[in-house]
């Protein structure tokens, strides 16, 4: 196995706000609370430490109360008992409800909160800090979350037929599984890992009732060994909590303001950066079976957007105490759900989290809850030694792999053709022959100099042409080593996108088993801020 490293600048798939963030630029120092490096987590636990007792008491009751019907190791049982102690910290990342995971950064996420721990475990040896994976159980985008990508082919859920497809993901019926599992196995043939990979799936989908426990329970098979703690917020004593905070946002609508105020700054900046999220006036929905509505404010009376439900002030008041677990935050209020009942020390997510999270500083202050160091997870890119072979064959490296696969489809060209393909020179020349011609036109009128411009140009282009042309012809004549570093490289950027993005883990577990994980456990490290490509 070789471990590789790329800035993540250079590689060009992530935005200039998340590459400014990691440069550390000073423009964006108002924008978080404090950058992540291993000295600054003092001052992080020490901002923490106000984390209240009876908080930590009913994280720790509700999450054994979610473990209740699965079997984990005793790495996770410790860490849910050691959250109710006042030296336990977490450190967080959260994800969707996705089908068998979801594209491979799933793993990646929660390796680097493993990774992150032990980390802080070695410089803080006093405390103690536990990983969680938050699951998004309440969001309702359902078609983002029901298939994954195995050999090329898509595996996709139609979902629950007796069920809208419009409330709660978590809360959805895995019924209707059982032919995703039948084609899944075709797809996978035998062998020991391919075995393993079977049941994982079955075990997950077809033995437990809804998507939340099935997403419980494989998250927990791949990680308890790494005392991994999985955290549900759809959950009536985690949301009690947050009762103050829902009120908060009902009636005064301070995400909004403070997040609109963020943005405004942050669009006032000379790096126009783009806005990730947007806040609305309330940033709640209503969960009820089979709905997710947002609640909306008219002027004179409370309700749902879809017009189902009303309610005055003080009927929603009341509503909000007696069923907490209804009210449900959106994507900007979410963190501060987090942070609220987790003794959390930092976030990590993906380039995309991360920008949303930079908005919301000044609401944290506002709500006063301490705003968690934000670290951007890490990214990977996995090559088999096959595809390494290839690869230095065709003299491709690492660094170039990143380059648009049109512009290093050109660049190789040019390098192995047997004849130049740069009329550079020939450009310089006929600049040269110009230089005369416009010390002549100075000497005249206008109109000349005019015609010396317009065929100065027109020659240039001619050049520009002839030379695409050329490249044109020895693409085809070496047509051969296109058609084998396209493959190649489609192979490892699917539809030009990241593979993280696209594959899923039973691509490499399907080979290596839990070896695949234990490679990434032992190689992967947030703290080193660059783009990690690993060949197996």
């Amino acid at each position: 196995m070789t471990l590789e490293t790329v800035d993540f600048k250079s590689t060009g798939y992530f935005s200039d706000l998340i590459c400014d963030y990691l440069s550390k630029k000073e423009a964006l120092s108002s924008f978080y609370n404090r950058y992540p490096d291993v000295n600054a987590f003092k001052a992080q636990i020490e901002e923490k430490e106000g984390f209240t007792d009876s908080h930590r008491k009913v994280l720790s009751e509700q999450l054994s109360d979610q473990y209740t019907h699965l079997e984990t190791s005793g790495a996770t049982l410790s860490n849910i008992a050691a959250l109710a102690k006042p030296n336990t910290y977490t450190i967080t990342t959260g994800h969707q409800l996705n089908l068998f995971t979801g594209p491979l950064y799933f793993l990646y996420k929660i390796v680097s909160v493993i990774n992150l721990c032990k980390t802080l475990k070695e410089a803080y040896p006093q405390h103690h800090f536990v990983p969680v994976y938050w699951m998004a159980t309440e969001d309702h985008d359902f078609e983002e979350i029901n298939f994954f990508n195995f050999n090329g082919k898509k595996f996709q859920w139609q979902g629950p037929e007796d069920e809208t497809q419009g409330g709660a993901v978590g809360r959805m019926s895995t019924h209707h599984l059982e032919e995703v599992a039948a084609l899944f196995t075709a797809e996978l043939g035998p062998g020991k890992f391919a075995e393993e990979l079977r049941d994982l799936f079955k075990e997950a989908y077809l033995k437990h009732p809804d998507l939340t426990s099935a997403t419980r329970f494989l998250a927990n098979a791949l990680f308890a060994g790494q005392g991994l703690v999985i955290v549900d917020g759809d959950d009536p004593g985690l949301k009690r909590e947050f009762i103050p905070y829902i009120k908060e946002d009902l009636l005064k609508n301070t995400a909004y303001h403070q997040v609109q105020g963020a943005i405004e700054k942050l669009q006032a900046l000379p790096a126009n950066y783009n806005v990730q999220v947007n806040p609305r006036e309330i940033n709640l929905f209503y969960l009820e079976k089979g709905s997710r509505d947002r609640i909306i404010f008219d002027g004179d009376y409370f309700g749902l957007a879809e017009g189902t439900r009303k309610w005055s002030e003080s009927s929603l008041m009341e509503e909000v105490e007696s069923h907490p677990e209804r009210f449900s935050p959106n994507v900007l209020l979410r963190p501060l759900y987090q942070e609220v009942i987790l003794p959390n020390l930092c976030y990590i997510g993906g380039g995309g989290e991360l920008a949303y999270w930079l908005e919301l500083r000044d609401f944290f202050e506002a709500s006063e809850v301490p705003m968690p160091m934000l670290l951007l997870r890490d990214s990977v890119l996995m090559i088999t030694s096959k595809q390494k072979g290839k690869l230095d064959r065709l003299h491709v490296s690492v660094n170039q792999l990143f380059t648009d696969r049109h512009a290093l489809i050109n660049r190789k060209v040019r390098e192995i053709s047997d004849i130049p393909i740069d009329f550079s020179p020939e450009r310089e020349h006929l600049i040269e022959q110009f230089k005369r011609l416009y010390e002549l036109a100075e000497k005249t009128d206008k109109s000349f100099l005019n015609a010396v411009k317009a065929q100065e140009v027109k020659q240039i282009k001619g050049l520009n042409k002839l030379e695409k042309r050329l490249l044109k012809a020895q693409k085809r004549k070496l047509e051969d080593h296109v058609e084998r570093l396209t493959a190649l490289h489609n192979e490892l950027f699917p539809n030009g996108s990241l593979q993280e993005r696209s594959s899923n883990f039973s691509q490499w577990y399907h080979q290596y088993g839990s070896g695949f994980i234990e490679l990434l456990l032992q190689n992967l490290d947030p703290l080193d801020a660059r783009f990690k490509v690993i060949t197996v």
